[in-house]
């Protein structure tokens, strides 16, 4: 059977979520800590909806892990509660408290972490005013030197929606593709001062949304123009203007799926290639 865990971390102290040897992970973390209520000969195996990186926090991951039956069912012990609610409640009694747990439930059938997910939303938290700077936010919001400009940004970001090859502002990876559809990239000024940007997608590649922000703070700043993160999108190439911003100031908050009953169809869907149509492809760099 699978299961689904929801949960959420604190990333200061982890070195993102894979894990590594002899590195502090949330995977590692929670892989150890379901290892030990199950009881398992062998540790437990986790699937995640994003892999985020060292210092990235999370209000929304979900993950999956597969486990016998007779396994999951003896978690409860003596008691006579669910299942579900006494492996959620034994996790919360070992886990360090930077890693939340908001459910653990029986995942429906098809379900997949990371290939049934509809979109991912994450938030990036600035602030240009060291003045209003709370102290108790600095582990979640990165100080900028200098006023941005929310309204040349949230107009840069806007050129940026839809869907295509989005190599410009990813780390490449050998034989995976860089096409992403970007559904919602906007910026806001908050009341309390802090500049939050919203950035959704149906998946997004290495590195790719902190590279995303970079691309519109030094329009913010007035250093480059409104139309300059489109121009680097349609050069295909990774540019010295764009920077990728602190990894502290991002946030995953959520996580979508389809209906139980179209899980299986989507994870086939995300798991094939993703291309750009013929006439995308005729326009791009490299296409002739």
């Amino acid at each position: 059977m699978r299961i689904r865990i929801d949960l959420s971390y604190d990333g200061t102290a982890f070195s993102g979520w894979a894990a590594q040897p002899g590195r502090r992970t949330v995977e590692g973390t929670l892989a150890e800590a379901l290892t030990t209520i199950l009881r398992s000969a062998e540790p437990v195996r986790l699937v995640v909806a994003g892999r985020t990186d060292a210092g990235v926090h999370t209000r929304g991951q979900v993950a999956h892990a597969d486990v016998e039956e007779e396994v999951w069912d003896a978690v409860r012990g003596r008691s006579a509660r669910p299942a579900e609610e006494a492996a959620a409640s034994r996790l919360r009694g070992i886990l360090p408290p930077d890693i939340g747990i908001r459910s653990v439930t029986r995942a429906p059938d098809g379900f997949d972490a990371r290939f049934s997910a509809l979109r991912r939303r994450y938030l990036y938290r600035l602030c240009d005013d060291a003045g209003r700077m709370d102290p108790l936010r600095r582990h979640d919001t990165v100080l900028v030197r200098g006023p941005l400009d929310v309204e040349r940004m949230d107009r840069a970001a806007g050129s940026l929606l839809g869907l295509h090859d989005f190599a410009a502002f990813c780390r490449r990876r050998e034989g995976a593709t860089t096409v992403r559809t970007l559904l919602d990239y906007r910026w806001e000024r908050g009341a309390d001062g802090v500049i939050a940007g919203t950035v959704v997608a149906d998946a997004f590649c290495h590195s790719m949304v902190r590279a995303l922000v970079g691309a519109v703070v030094p329009v913010g700043e007035g250093r480059l123009d409104v139309g300059v993160p489109a121009a680097v999108l349609a050069g295909g190439a990774r540019d010295p203007r764009v920077r990728v911003m602190p990894a502290h100031g991002l946030s995953l908050e959520e996580v979508v799926y389809p209906a139980d009953a179209d899980l299986a169809s989507r994870a086939d869907m995300a798991r094939s290639r993703r291309e750009l149509p013929a006439e995308q492809l005729e326009g791009a760099p490299d296409a002739h």
